[in-house]
């Protein structure tokens, strides 16, 4: 098989086990909290520390990959990945499945970054068009199978078992990696940024664990302000860091190119609405509806399926209006369908649910093609694996404090009652509103935007062409 085949499979075992692995547990959480005696809004717990694990580790993983070799870091990260799901399995309260999420971010923080080192080193240029698209597949299937097979699983069997399927695949990357995957290393070696890991990494950690308590009475008042405001000064100091030395680990500086900076910020707003979707939306369906965890998951999928549609549309929407256009305009209509099923009645038709997930799933997916495409549009090689790893620090961060937004809501909503289908009006509608405020980010944009990268040309005003003219 050649090359540019082989290594994004192999990649790939890893990616859909991670992508599987997140869209399955949303789709549980509500049995998971019965089992273990708590609400189902503390055991965000369980997602945003693995989100969490992932984004203070994300930025050390390619030093890792150049200093000790690719090969040994994507093995060892399959390792962990898979050990923390047999962990989850075996949990039986709240804490042991938030030690074990851990022990899995720290397996998923090299995993899927790693992996596409490897492939971006190791295949002509020529053909990594073609690489990427076969290791964008597992990312596509993995959430839609995920509601359906979570749901399947923790209706007709234990909800254990969606972390156990994970045991099989993790082997099978395991074996393919040691047998194929080739062991490349960086050419030059940039000395190991250590205050700034530390500054960085207890910044996001302090400041995001403080956040996701709010609300669940887990710490004192105090001790969440504490965190909250220790994590906050320790980003500020990193920042200050990070100006003076030339090798930091997270680069601030890349913020400063508009198209990079426009992307991060922008799309860090709408992930944080859009990050508490697979959190809230399970919910609703199942304490709001009465849906079994089968019926939820069919229903739920239906937002993967209009990603996967978007695939086809994405470039020539981008090429016929631009970035900017698109980035705007379908930041509010995305946000319009992520408050959506905040409407939703008990009544409402579940054809007619599906579909509307669809079709938000759709604008999502547009969004996501084009900020991933804007970010590194100026971006110059020298700096990409620098750039790669804040967009997905980023990115992870979002996904994090979107799921603590949406609980903390939820929490507020029900006042400590029980869960009704107007508990969940006012947590889609905050989300929804997030999403549509990154618009306001994508505002400030120039008008040309990632030109280079859509292949869109930006019309000329008559009196500018004139003007033009004049000059020669």
């Amino acid at each position: 098989m050649p090359t540019r085949i082989l290594l994004p499979l192999i990649v790939a075992c890893a990616l859909f086990m991670e992508n599987l692995d997140s869209t399955v547990l949303s789709t549980a959480l509500p049995s998971i909290a019965h089992d273990f005696g708590v609400s189902p809004i503390k055991l965000k717990l369980a997602l945003t520390s693995y989100l969490l694990t992932i984004a203070v580790l994300i930025p050390a993983s390619g030093w890792l990959a150049d200093r000790f070799g690719a090969r040994a870091i994507f093995r060892l990260a399959i390792l962990l990945f898979t050990a923390g799901s047999i962990c989850c399995g075996l949990s039986s309260s709240l804490p042991e499945i938030v030690a074990s999420r851990i022990l899995q971010g720290c397996g998923g923080a090299m995993m899927v970054p790693v992996g596409r080192l490897v492939i971006l080193r190791s295949v002509p240029k020529s053909e990594l068009v073609g690489s990427l698209a076969w290791l964008t597949v597992p990312a596509l299937i993995g959430p839609i199978l995920g509601p359906p097979v979570g749901g399947f699983i923790t209706t007709w069997f234990d909800w254990r078992w969606i972390f156990w399927i994970n045991v099989p695949i993790g082997v099978l990357g395991l074996t393919l990696a040691t047998l194929f995957l080739p062991d490349v290393r960086g050419e030059t070696r940039s000395p190991f940024d250590t205050p700034g890991f530390f500054l960085s990494g207890f910044g996001i950690a302090a400041f995001v664990t403080g956040s996701t308590a709010l609300g669940l009475d887990l710490l004192p008042p105090v001790a969440v302000g504490s965190l909250i405001g220790a994590g906050g000064l320790a980003l500020f100091l990193y920042g200050l860091h990070a100006r003076r030395t030339p090798h930091a680990i997270i680069d601030l500086s890349l913020l400063r190119l508009p198209s990079f900076g426009g992307s991060v910020v922008g799309g860090l707003l709408f992930r944080i609405g859009v990050g508490a979707t697979p959190f809230l939306l399970p919910l609703l369906m199942q304490l709001g509806f009465g849906l079994t965890p089968f019926q939820s998951g069919t229903v739920t999928f239906a937002t993967a399926i209009g990603a996967i549609l978007m695939k086809f549309i994405a470039t020539p929407t981008l090429r016929r209006f631009g970035f900017r256009s698109v980035l705007i305009v379908n930041a509010l209509v995305a946000g319009v369908f992520v408050a959506m099923p905040g409407f939703f009645e008990p009544t409402t038709p579940i054809l007619l649910i599906t579909i509307l997930l669809g079709v938000g799933g759709l604008f999502r997916s547009l969004q996501f093609t084009a900020t991933n495409a804007l970010a590194y549009a100026d971006v110059t090689s020298e700096r990409m694996s620098r750039a790669t790893s804040l967009s997905s620090v980023a990115q992870q961060l979002s996904i994090s404090i979107g799921v603590s937004i949406g609980a903390l809501a939820l929490e507020f909503s029900t006042g400590g009652g029980p869960f009704t289908v107007e508990s969940f009006r006012l947590p889609f509608t905050i989300v929804g509103g997030l999403t549509m405020l990154s618009a306001v980010v994508f505002l400030l944009l120039p008008r040309n935007a990632g030109d280079e990268v859509s292949g869109h040309t930006t019309r000329v005003a008559p009196d500018a062409v004139t003007a033009a003219r004049e000059r020669e």
